[in-house]
């Protein structure tokens, strides 16, 4: 005779185990749970993240154009790198949307190798392309010329990612702000921009100095396709480009920015320009120190307990 006051368990074969959670987690899906019920921690925390950043600079809704900044720079320059980053970040702006790149040429030792990747898996802001690493043997020519490539952005302008690139170097510090409204209301199409050479020469100079020049997208489409520039690849890069434009009677828009982008003189007020677009040869951390003081960048540091900076 069975004793009620005990439950004897059913033995199941172990195939109808194995259906039980499947079964149950299907069940959890198909049977809504009542409105009151609550699970105790929240789905939305479990979602993956990435810390990577197709931008720099934070990106705006319905910009006045997109400029891609393109730092020409190499791969064991990792404080500068660091520094132009923090440079940027902190100035976000907000009528146009901008990407900055650190551009350089095959890795070719195992430090790089390792450090680059760890850099790119956290940034997203590296461009290697198939060069070797001198600034006049074709660096910039393979800059430009890939960039359509990269973006698959060729023959279609409503494919275009930007309407301007940028070739710059990593002594350069750009006043975004200035430079976005510089380049407001610039021609899209054929449009060369920067500190021209000669200086005299603003509506037609010939060519712009290699601390920092834009580009339309259209003609940096030309320059991956040109002979006159795979041909004439070799030398001081922005004289180049400007020898490519002039023989191709290109960028018939040119816009010259001198004064506002110069060379580094001192620390005084009086050595910057206003409005500065650029300063240049910041070649060591003092120097990029004076610069950055001199534009108060760090006056919009919150204060608190965890650190004290006089």
């Amino acid at each position: 005779m069975k004793n009620p006051n005990y439950f004897i368990p059913k033995i199941y074969p172990p195939a109808i185990l194995l259906l039980l959670p499947p079964l149950l987690v299907a069940i959890t899906y198909l049977v809504p749970p009542p409105n009151d019920f609550q699970l105790p921690f929240n789905f939305s925390s479990c979602r993956r993240t990435t810390v990577a950043s197709d931008s720099v600079i934070p990106a705006t809704v319905n910009p006045d154009f997109r400029l891609l900044i393109g730092i020409l720079t190499l791969p064991g320059r990792y404080e500068r790198r660091h520094l132009l980053r923090l440079a940027y970040s902190l100035q976000p702006s907000h009528t146009a949307h901008i990407d900055v790149r650190f551009i350089f040429c095959n890795l070719r030792n195992e430090e790089d190798i390792i450090l680059v990747a760890l850099e790119i898996m956290r940034y997203d802001d590296i461009i290697i392309l198939n060069c070797t690493e001198s600034m006049n043997t074709g660096k910039t020519y393979t800059y430009f010329s890939s960039l359509p490539t990269i973006f698959d952005a060729v023959g279609d302008a409503k494919s275009r990612p930007y309407d301007y690139v940028m070739k710059t170097d990593d002594d350069t510090y750009f006043r975004l702000d200035n430079l976005v409204e510089s380049l407001r209301h610039k021609h899209k199409e054929d449009m060369y921009f920067g500190a021209a050479l000669p200086f005299y020469k603003k509506d037609s100079p010939e060519f712009m100095l290699g601390m920092g020049y834009i580009l339309s997208w259209d003609l940096v489409e030309w320059i991956s396709t040109s002979e006159i520039a795979r041909n004439n690849a070799n030398g001081p890069e922005d004289m180049l480009t400007g020898k490519w434009l002039n023989i191709g009677r290109k960028a018939k828009n040119r816009y010259s920015t001198t004064p506002a982008m110069y060379d580094y003189k001192g620390s005084n007020p009086e050595d910057f320009v206003t409005p500065t677009i650029a300063v240049h040869q910041l070649k060591d951390n003092l120097r990029w120190t004076k610069t950055l003081k001199h534009f108060n960048v760090t006056d919009g540091m919150k204060p608190s307990k965890f650190y004290h900076i006089p």
